[in-house]
């Protein structure tokens, strides 16, 4: 299993990125996908997941901001983020299965910041 998160920035509150992860060795159109994230002196959390089948879940501090979306052509799973806030300030992983099990990734960071 292989994992690589890109897109992490820093951009202002109230903007928008857009993560991309390239993922690899493991039959990731049948996967249920998620992005979790980690930030300072904080544990890992789960935020987001895609359960392959068009079923989409959201953890209550990014729902309605953040859109998790996937290309099983080629093996891409994203997250859209909308109206950042400071506190969303993180390393953003990409990972398999749900909650804080599975594969993670190495990680992008994205910092929020006037």
């Amino acid at each position: 299993v292989q994992l690589v998160e890109s897109g992490g920035d820093s951009v202002q509150p109230g903007g928008s990125l857009r993560l991309s992860c390239a993922a690899s060795g493991f039959p990731f159109g049948t996967y249920y996908m998620s992005w979790g994230r980690q930030a300072p002196l904080k544990p890992r959390e789960w935020i987001a997941g895609d359960n392959a089948r068009g079923r989409t879940d959201y953890a209550d501090s990014v729902k309605g901001r953040f859109t998790i979306s996937r290309d099983n052509n080629n093996n891409i799973l994203y997250l859209q983020m909308n109206n950042l806030k400071p506190e969303d300030t993180a390393v953003y992983y990409c990972k398999t299965g749900t909650g804080l099990s599975g594969n993670w990734g190495q990680g992008t960071q994205v910092t929020v910041s006037p």
